[in-house]
């Protein structure tokens, strides 16, 4: 009965903590712009921090989401990608003595599915056997390693953290093709319902399609 009562207990404030995150995108500042087959949403947070996120118009995925905050004196920060491919940092100069990022170094990037979240390596061009990923549910993240000891990465999943969802072993998967590392967590049921309804609510935006221009909430 004690068992019961603390798995109901659970349950509860996982759906209050879900709803929470729920209502916070409700009450924040939204514009959506229609532009090059994608719909594009920039949110204003009471707290001042921003967030854009781009959809594809034909299937509804999520092809970039990116977080911008301020800093303790006002100042805007820059942008930082949680989905989507990098930013990359503009080159000044081809004579640049600035040292740049090897090609050749591993890209880690999400870009997820409508039933996962999913994470690309490229250039790891070692077998499939040589990796470890695992979940490590006490720090909340999940951890790629290689037994050559070429690689290491721990990483979060924000969406988990928001809705303070715990980290289940289960859903974790991996696979290795083409030098990439493809790593996959199955969305649990409360992200896949907030997901539904955050699109829902984002497609009753009155969008503009004045070209690709930087969203400014009115």
């Amino acid at each position: 009965m004690v068992t019961e009562v603390v798995l109901c207990n659970r349950s509860v404030w996982r759906d209050m903590a879900v709803q929470s995150w729920i209502d916070i995108l409700k009450s924040s500042k939204k514009t959506a712009l229609i532009h090059d087959g994608k719909r594009k949403i920039h949110y204003l947070f009471t707290d001042g921090k921003e967030m854009a996120e781009e959809y594809d118009l034909k299937t509804d995925e999520l092809i970039v989401r990116k977080w911008r905050h301020k800093s303790t004196l006002g100042a805007q920060g820059q942008w930082k990608v949680e989905v989507g491919e990098p930013l990359v940092n503009p080159v000044t100069s081809l004579d640049s003595d600035v040292i740049k990022e090897n090609c050749s170094n591993p890209v880690f990037m999400r870009k997820d599915t409508k039933s996962s979240f999913q994470w690309r390596i490229r250039n790891l061009p070692y077998p499939k056997d040589v990796f470890c990923v695992f979940v490590e549910p006490s720090e909340r993240c999940i951890i790629i390693k290689t037994s050559n000891k070429k690689y290491y990465k721990k990483f979060s999943i924000p969406d988990l953290d928001r809705s303070q969802l715990p980290f289940e072993c289960s859903a974790l998967s991996f696979t290795h093709a083409n030098n990439t590392l493809i790593v996959s967590y199955k969305k649990p049921k409360e992200i896949l319902t907030l997901e539904q309804e955050q699109l829902k609510e984002l497609k009753k935006l009155k969008g503009t399609g004045e070209g690709d221009v930087d969203c400014k909430t009115q």
